[in-house]
């Protein structure tokens, strides 16, 4: 079910970027060039790419974060938590969005992961999806969608549901 989910929004904005001659493809290198710099942990360049008014949503419902924030936890995680962050597998579509709340352009990255851990755990494998809206070559907005319970069940973690006693 999840997987069809995917497969209609993907299909959705495709339907959007083929009724529309005015994408800018020069936001999926900007999305390449983002993933890179993910990639290679290199926080320099991935503030280089985010907007000053970069906000961030994902992966839970009530997770957001600015730039700032994102930058230091980008730090804190490469220099002491990820030992590697490889994209084995990434595939992009660039849409111009007309209406709603949020129009502009955006580019969807819909990616499969490998990070291993600096303390030996993993490797943890991850389908995630990345909505990008890009402005003058920034990312402006990101929205994140990935199985969190899965990444914690892949690392040892085990869920206890809560008591019922009362």
């Amino acid at each position: 079910m999840k997987k069809m989910a995917v497969l209609l929004s993907l299909a959705a904005l495709a339907s959007c970027s083929a009724n529309n001659n005015n994408i800018n493809t020069d936001n999926i290198s900007v999305v390449k060039k983002y993933v890179a710099a993910v990639e290679s942990k290199n926080v320099n360049a991935m503030a280089a790419l985010l907007s000053d008014d970069y906000i961030g949503y994902g992966p839970s419902f009530s997770d957001s974060i600015n730039k700032a924030d994102a930058i230091a936890n980008w730090k804190n995680v490469a220099e002491n938590l990820y030992d590697s962050i490889q994209y084995t597998r990434s595939v992009n579509l660039a849409a111009k969005i007309t209406d709603g709340p949020r129009p502009g352009d955006y580019v969807v990255d819909w990616s499969s992961l490998k990070i291993t851990y600096k303390d030996g755990r993993g490797p943890v494998y991850l389908f995630v999806n990345a909505i990008y809206r890009i402005e003058n070559g920034k990312i402006t907005m990101s929205r994140t969608f990935y199985d969190e319970a899965d990444a914690y069940r892949q690392l040892g973690y085990q869920f206890v549901p809560p008591s019922t006693q009362q």
